[in-house]
């Protein structure tokens, strides 16, 4: 299955969420359809066109938002303020200003992170979930990216030109490394850390390479490394509650998996760990796929999914 064609948004707005941030909220296809709430990954990516296509623009009302420093949010890549729980107290004025009752939730990567913790927190508000490239944000996952031994193995050039900006010593924990250069405005290398940062990333998003996912890292590269860094090394999940033992809350939540079996980003153990404690999600492996939304069998893989979740939530 294809992606649905091209579309514009019927609405665009800011909203103002804090006396910092100002976020950028759009919709799109059928204002009188069904609500989906798409998450987009980083967190810091920000949202692109191509994440209106896996809905049918006839029987969703698509809403997409950049979080907090993406995107067209303001400011741009703007840490202050910015953490897990004001990104689920945005979602809710979001819901609020539309005056829903409940949305369905689309995620990928962080989106997924974000999708389950704000489903955990607000489980009556939420109708189903597809969630692409499972991450659960523990220790260990952080560690297969951001360590020697994890995805390092599997793409060692790559891991070198990563560990090039840092000195001999920072080596052994470059997150906290970067997070430090990344967190400082005024640092002279800003700029080199943070497409250093993004091109790593770039590199394990696909199983191929892919020059269109490559370039979209790059573009966002100050957003998506700054954020990045602030949430796994920072402040940004410091009230985190790990994901796993509270899933028995979404026990009846109808939710579809979909994780590329080669994906380097997100191991895919997080897929089997998360389906484990909910036995009721439908978890779907894409055996030719690494971690990328924009990947082909992934895409099919989703749009699929979201046909499948507007005939369950019809039927609720």
């Amino acid at each position: 299955m294809s992606l649905y064609p091209e579309i514009e948004p019927f609405d665009q707005f800011q909203l103002q969420v804090d006396e910092i941030h100002s976020l950028y909220v759009e919709r799109c296809g059928n204002p009188n359809g069904e609500p989906v709430l798409v998450l987009h990954g980083g967190p810091g990516g920000g949202c692109s066109p191509a994440l209106r296509r896996f809905f049918d623009p006839e029987k969703w009302h698509i809403i997409l938002f950049d979080q907090r420093g993406a995107g067209r949010s303001r400011p741009y890549a703007g840490l202050l303020n910015n953490a897990l729980l004001p990104l689920l107290d945005d979602i809710e004025k979001i819901r609020q200003r539309l005056s829903l009752e409940r949305w369905s939730l689309f995620g990928g990567s962080w989106g997924s992170t974000l999708a389950l913790h704000y489903g955990l927190a607000h489980p009556e508000r939420v109708a189903a979930m597809v969630l692409r490239g499972i991450f659960l944000a523990r220790p260990q996952d952080l560690d297969w990216l951001y360590r020697a031994g994890g995805a390092s193995a599997m793409k060692p050039d790559a891991w070198d030109a990563f560990l090039a900006p840092l000195s001999e010593d920072q080596q052994h924990d470059p997150l906290t490394a970067y997070y430090r250069v990344l967190a400082d405005d005024d640092h002279v290398d800003l700029t080199r850390y943070a497409q250093a940062w993004s091109a790593w990333e770039a590199t394990c998003a696909t199983l191929l390479p892919n020059d269109a996912v490559r370039a979209g890292f790059s573009h966002a590269a100050l957003a998506i490394a700054r954020i990045e860094t602030h949430f796994f090394a920072g402040a940004g999940m410091a009230d985190a509650a790990p994901i796993l033992p509270r899933m028995a809350k979404l026990a009846d939540t109808p939710s579809w998996l979909i994780h590329g079996r080669y994906d380097l980003v997100c191991m895919p153990e997080q897929a089997m760990a998360l389906h484990k404690q909910w036995p009721s999600s439908t978890l779907r492996w894409v055996e030719a796929a690494g971690h990328s939304a924009m990947e082909p069998d992934i895409c099919a893989a989703l749009a699929s999914a979201t046909e499948e979740m507007y005939v369950k939530v019809k039927e609720l």
